[in-house]
């Protein structure tokens, strides 16, 4: 890789990546450090609570009853294959495409935070737990907000792009 206009733009875009991935592990190991497993901390009382929670399932819990061995198999091998067409994506991409290549290295990040974390742990660390007159939304991480903004990304910038090639009417 040539560390032309191009060449530079792609190590930004795999910086980008690997910040995330940092903040997201130096975040997870801070919890793990400092509050036991199920202990909850009020930041702003009856809505924002730091709460350390293994999630053995996948996003925000779902399949967390699923048996053993194949969830590991699952939630490992998903997110390796997940990974490793990100970066096929990214290098197919225009380096110019700024939505899509953030959108693409914010997912990115996440996803080597997560998968971090069910090769290490056995499941991913999650903490940020926030609830609203009486809602309760699943405790999450750095590594899940990431992901969920990346594909955010990545849908508005395919919705500026339907309306560009929508026939005028």
């Amino acid at each position: 890789m040539s560390l032309s206009r191009g060449g530079t733009l792609r190590l930004l875009y795999l910086g980008l990546s690997l910040f995330l991935f940092a903040m997201d592990r130096l975040s997870k190991s801070l919890v793990v450090a400092r509050l036991p497993l199920y202990d909850s901390v009020p930041v702003i009382q009856d809505f924002f609570h730091l709460t350390h929670v293994a999630n053995t399932g996948a996003l925000f819990g779902l399949m967390a009853g699923l048996a053993s061995p194949l969830r590991g198999f699952i939630f490992i091998t998903i997110p390796v294959l997940a990974i490793l067409l990100i970066l096929v994506f990214q290098f197919r991409t225009e380096e110019g495409e700024l939505p899509v290549q953030v959108g693409l290295s914010l997912i990115l990040g996440g996803a080597m935070g997560n998968l971090y974390d069910r090769v290490v742990y056995g499941h991913v660390v999650d903490f940020l737990d926030f609830s609203l007159a009486g809602h309760h939304w699943p405790a999450f991480n750095l590594a899940d907000s990431s992901i969920c903004l990346g594909v955010f990304t990545l849908v508005l910038d395919l919705l500026r792009h339907d309306r560009r090639a929508a026939p005028a009417s």
